[in-house]
């Protein structure tokens, strides 16, 4: 972990880093399958904090790689603050606005003690609504924000900042059994999934110790995953 954290945030210019593994293709693949099959008759979209309730989720939260990966720009004192599954049914309208993982009518994470990691449990492709997100848009800090309509996740509608604008804007796809972390201000969002199968991933926000800077009283407290310091 850098000592010093840059203008640019704890990962870079970008604000983003891609390339880590989780799972192995195949297993990430067949857990999705599992995950629609359970999840069909219902059509549910988005299950809140799979990670306290299936063991899954928590195997996925503490996937060495991955968690190396949380640790080498957070520290070695590592906890889940929140996870959530998302299931996009295909041709079904359900998109995800632009928002901040960071920040929402619930909790505001620290920067520099906190970092976002998306979990591609299915292949995550353009066509099936992978994340877009702006590049370098942690620059603007934390944005006013709205609350997202009844597909939310306990997250914030971002609204815009100036300097920028939304067609900015890079398309993310993610081979199944990868994952990216993003810096908590980093703005990004899905699409609908035009496709005919479902996209499966998981959201997992990280923090160490300090990283909340305000909170629900009535939300769970982050779950340790990883060092001494809890």
């Amino acid at each position: 972990m850098t000592s010093v954290t840059s203008a640019d945030g704890i990962l870079g210019r970008r604000g983003l880093r891609t390339g880590v593994k989780w799972s192995t293709p195949a297993a990430a693949r067949a857990r999705a399958a599992q995950l629609v099959a359970e999840h069909r008759a219902r059509h549910q979209e988005i299950v809140r904090n799979p990670h306290l309730g299936a063991e899954w989720a928590r195997e996925a939260v503490r996937a060495p790689k991955l968690l190396a990966a949380v640790q080498d720009v957070i520290g070695p004192d590592v906890a889940v603050e929140n996870t959530f599954l998302v299931v996009k049914w295909p041709h079904r309208a359900f998109e995800v606005p632009w928002h901040q993982d960071g920040i929402d009518t619930r909790v505001e994470l620290d920067p520099d003690r906190s970092v976002s990691a998306w979990l591609a449990v299915s292949d995550a492709t353009v066509d099936n609504g992978c994340l877009h997100a702006v590049f370098g848009s942690q620059h603007f800090g934390y944005l006013p924000f709205s609350s997202e309509d009844e597909h939310g996740a306990e997250r914030g509608r971002a609204d815009q900042a100036t300097g920028f604008t939304y067609d900015a804007s890079t398309a993310l796809p993610l081979r199944a059994g990868t994952a990216l972390l993003m810096d908590s201000r980093l703005l990004h969002r899905s699409g609908t999934n035009t496709s005919d199968g479902a996209r499966v991933g998981l959201n997992i926000r990280y923090v160490a110790p300090g990283g909340v800077l305000r909170r629900d009283p009535q939300s769970p407290s982050p779950d340790p995953v990883a060092g001494t310091g809890w």
